[in-house]
């Protein structure tokens, strides 16, 4: 059985999209005699997350913790409970693609990293999309970690300790420890999925912020004080 974690907190613009995508990944012919498990985990949600999320027939799971870690470590409980051998990670302002499930899978490893790409970079502008993809490798074997694009066994999952109950960067976190404990990742370039550049993200830390201080970065290389001399 495959098991597929979403936390969500506050996402009613973004969830639709985000499950009629991986419902589109699950429906794959090539997962026809496979089982999959969707589970969104609600947390502290106040707007019409639920809602909307209930409306296309997916399982939730509501808890109030304020901690995307724990949020997603709480999903793969559940799902790990109910017989997962693998688990799949994403974002709830996250389109995934067709294949996203059966390419993870197909690599036979122990975890698989993907990459992100953006849907729209109007809120930020030409300068900061030349400075991300500047410092952004689309590459085999790059070293980039996205919860929004993440997938491991259950079984490597469970020796790494799973996610760690952190209000950031708890897919790195994970990603050391499984490659402490020596479990085989493959770091692909070929199974990317499309994130929300928006502002207003959720995750302090997390790949909202980043775009953020790009953003920052640019402001202070254009300012008086970091002007070139001569």
């Amino acid at each position: 059985m495959i098991g597929i974690v979403i936390p969500a907190h506050n996402e009613e613009r973004h969830i639709s999209a985000c499950l009629a995508s991986i419902q589109r990944a699950i429906a794959h012919p090539a997962l026809a005699h496979q089982q999959v498990q969707l589970l969104v985990v609600l947390d502290a949600c106040s707007d019409e997350t639920a809602t909307r999320v209930s409306a296309m027939g997916v399982a939730t799971l509501e808890v109030s913790v304020r901690n995307v870690g724990k949020a997603r470590a709480l999903g793969a409980e559940r799902l790990l409970e109910v017989g997962a051998q693998w688990l799949a990670f994403t974002d709830a302002d996250t389109v995934v693609p067709a294949d996203w499930l059966v390419r993870q899978i197909g690599f036979g490893a122990d975890a698989v990293c993907g990459t992100v790409e953006v849907d729209s970079w109007s809120e930020y502008g030409e300068s900061v999309r030349s400075r991300y993809l500047e410092l952004y490798q689309f590459t085999e074997n790059h070293r980039h970690i996205h919860g929004a694009n993440l997938g491991l066994s259950a079984d490597a999952y469970r020796n790494a300790g799973g996610f760690q109950h952190l209000v950031a960067h708890e897919d790195v976190q994970l990603v050391a420890d499984l490659e402490r404990i020596g479990a085989r990742i493959v770091w692909t370039a070929t199974n990317p999925v499309v994130t929300s550049a928006r502002r207003d993200y959720k995750c302090r830390g997390g790949f909202g912020e980043y775009l953020a201080s790009l953003v920052a970065e640019g402001t202070r290389e254009h300012s008086p004080a970091h002007a070139p001399i001569g």
